[in-house]
């Protein structure tokens, strides 16, 4: 027995030492603790997904129906006071057969005027399967033409009314497109924000997040909060796989620049998730000229308003009740325009996009529930519909827009074609 000791001293010895090394690893996220749980995610994310990847059911893009046994519910609470003009709504198609994505528009009544089908795969037939990726941004032109950025693609693309790609501009686009005067838009391109030429597809780098928004006035650094050194060392953090999480570019309109005399017609609005921080940065400096971390918690989609205030979209993640939030850049004052309640539920706690009208309502596009709807400014709801996909489930609604009744240059959009021609999937039964 004493010959066996030492072995046993050194085996338990290894035990401890490894329990002990397991424990570090895990907390501060040391080898293997990083591929042991990517390799576990990976595997999980097959296990819950692989219908979508095959092509039987896009169970990647279905999110619970807040009616079960409702589908695709329209409801009218009150028409005479519906903002009048067209509400475009992009996501994915509740008909396969058509193509992956559709952008559908209705008009007031709610009455379906036209469908763009939108296939990733037509734009990009060397990359992901369309359902592998998401539509997210969306913008729309007056001559009828979708320009369509998609999250986990390697493509921003321009579609025409019938959804035949015009240009597609390679780049790792997404979650949103935004107007930058009257011939390009904004994007971010992994975390660069870039200038897209409407025309071309020309894709014009501005500013990178790592590169000059970090390093471009004394104390951004620590401002942007990612970047930074381990205490009692010289060495650089790595970077997780999405540490700022850039979801929201938009350039301040001429029109606007009186009511923001702190700021530049072209300053750039941004929204980086992770941080909980919207800020303005100079459009070709990158430096900061305002910045709030929170209230809002995951925000999305903050917006300039005529009235010299900036709305928010505050997924407020965990809460269960999101909000549509105001944020006075001059006095950082933050007041509630809309929340979720019994009465009217609006909770996503990821994605999500609000519009003020010119009616001063707001149109809110409530993604994890696939469900828009308007409500007034005393928060009374207009109308709401569910973007239905079978009777427990609604289809992800990433964007939802309202344009003018004389929007289009040459009237509503039309199209003979109603399929894409690359598309190969089994409908669901």
């Amino acid at each position: 027995m004493s010959e066996k000791l030492p072995m046993i001293a050194f085996t338990v010895s290894v035990a401890v030492m490894g329990t002990a090394y397991g424990v570090f690893a895990a907390r501060n996220n040391w080898f293997p603790h990083p591929q042991i749980t990517l390799a576990m995610d990976t595997l999980n994310d097959m296990k819950a997904n692989w219908k979508n990847d095959v092509g039987l059911e896009p169970t990647r893009h279905l999110v619970p129906s807040r009616t079960p046994g409702e589908a695709a519910r329209f409801i009218v609470k009150d028409p005479a006071k519906v903002t009048p003009g067209y509400t475009l709504i992009a996501g994915l198609s509740a008909d396969q057969d058509i193509a992956p994505f559709t952008v559908t528009m209705y008009d007031e009544k709610g009455d379906q005027v036209h469908q763009w089908p939108i296939n990733y795969e037509d734009a990009d037939p060397d990359g992901p399967r369309s359902l592998n990726t998401m539509l997210h941004g969306m913008e729309v032109m007056p001559d009828g033409s979708i320009l369509a950025a998609f999250d986990a693609g390697n493509t921003l693309a321009r579609f025409d009314t019938c959804g035949i790609p015009i240009w597609a501009t390679k780049g790792a686009f997404h979650h949103t497109i935004s107007p930058d005067g009257p011939d390009g838009f904004l994007g971010w391109r992994d975390n660069t924000i870039t200038h897209i030429d409407a025309a071309t597809g020309e894709a014009t780098p501005m500013l990178s997040i790592e590169d000059d928004l970090i390093k471009a006035g004394d104390g951004q650094e620590g401002i942007f909060g990612i970047r930074t050194f381990s205490a009692g060392g010289e060495a650089p953090l790595t970077y997780e796989s999405d540490p700022f999480h850039a979801n929201d570019v938009e350039s301040l309109p001429e029109a606007y620049a009186a009511v923001f005399p702190q700021f530049e017609a072209g300053d750039l609005l941004i929204s980086l998730r992770e941080l909980n921080l919207v800020a303005v940065v100079g459009r070709t400096t990158g430096e900061l000229k305002w910045y709030q971390h929170g209230p809002w918690l995951k925000q999305h989609d903050p917006d300039w308003q005529p009235d010299g205030t900036i709305t928010v979209f505050d997924n407020h993640t965990g809460s269960q009740n999101s909000r549509i939030l105001r944020v006075d850049p001059k006095t950082h004052k933050v007041d509630t325009l809309f929340a979720g309640s019994e009465e009217i539920p609006f909770y996503s706690w990821q994605r999500g996009k609000h519009q003020i009208l010119p009616s001063g309502n707001i149109l809110i596009t409530e993604a994890q529930h696939g469900r828009v709807f308007e409500v007034t400014p005393a928060g009374e709801l207009v109308w709401e519909r569910d973007m239905g996909w079978d009777d427990d489930q609604n289809l992800i609604v990433t964007e939802a827009r309202h344009v003018a009744p004389d929007f289009f240059t040459d009237g509503v959009p039309s199209c003979a074609v109603t399929a894409s021609a690359n598309h190969r999937m089994t409908p669901r039964g």
